[in-house]
């Protein structure tokens, strides 16, 4: 792939570390280990004050150096962007641009998300680790990839919530931290998992009320070493 020339850096600009470039290479090494992604599908970003450093378009996970990962204002002007962005530029600068709160973006192909985004258009509440997301994500209708549409539809799924499903397309999960988005990729696609066995089971499902979610995710929010419980 061409490399592109990216615009020379302005005096005191500041561009996300190298160390930060390198999480992101490391999180799309992860997602192929974990089968989130398929080839060169997905992406990935995340926000250092109004700089994002965002995954290259159509290189291979395994290969992704630090410097393959670009940087670019909230804008999407390239600040330091040897290769072209990922087509889903739009969708991580329009999630940044309404969620003050949001550090990462991870965006998956995974196989059961993916799946389950043609079926409904809310995830059934079928376990509780639902709250994990603020409640049962919703699903996005399906709109063509790398436009406008597509990121304004995600914009309003995840709103209160922290992941949402784009039909017939795949996942979004958020964070304040990009291992904390991660995180949440992978929760998202075992719920997922869970949820299509059981709408498979030809059984009528015993899901969580709404009670029991609310309950369920005001407890996630504290739960572990920052609730100290």
């Amino acid at each position: 792939m061409p490399k592109r020339r990216a615009r020379p850096r302005r005096s005191g600009e500041k561009i996300p570390s190298v160390t930060d470039r390198g999480a992101i290479a490391d999180v799309c090494k992860r997602m192929v280990a974990d089968r989130l992604v398929i080839g060169t599908a997905g992406n990935v970003s995340a926000r250092t004050g109004d700089r994002v450093a965002v995954t290259p378009t159509g290189v291979p996970y395994l290969s992704m150096e630090p410097e393959d990962v670009g940087i670019h204002a909230l804008d999407g002007t390239p600040i330091d962007a040897p290769l072209r962005p990922t087509s889903e530029l739009p969708l991580h600068l329009a999630i940044y641009a309404a969620r003050a709160d949001v550090g990462a973006v991870v965006h998956t192909h995974s196989t059961a998300a993916t799946s389950l985004s043609c079926l409904v258009p809310q995830i059934p509440a079928v376990h509780y680790y639902l709250g994990l997301f603020g409640g049962s994500p919703r699903v996005a209708p399906y709109v063509e990839y790398g436009t406008d549409a597509l990121a304004a539809g995600a914009v309003s799924a995840l709103e209160g919530r922290t992941a949402c499903l784009l039909g017939n397309h795949g996942a979004v999960t958020v964070g304040a931290t990009l291992a904390e988005a991660y995180d949440r990729a992978v929760y998202l696609e075992w719920v997922c998992e869970v949820a299509l066995r059981v709408l498979s089971s030809g059984v009528i499902p015993r899901l969580l009320d709404g009670v029991e979610m609310d309950d369920a995710t005001a407890r996630l929010a504290t739960y572990g070493q920052a609730g100290g419980h």
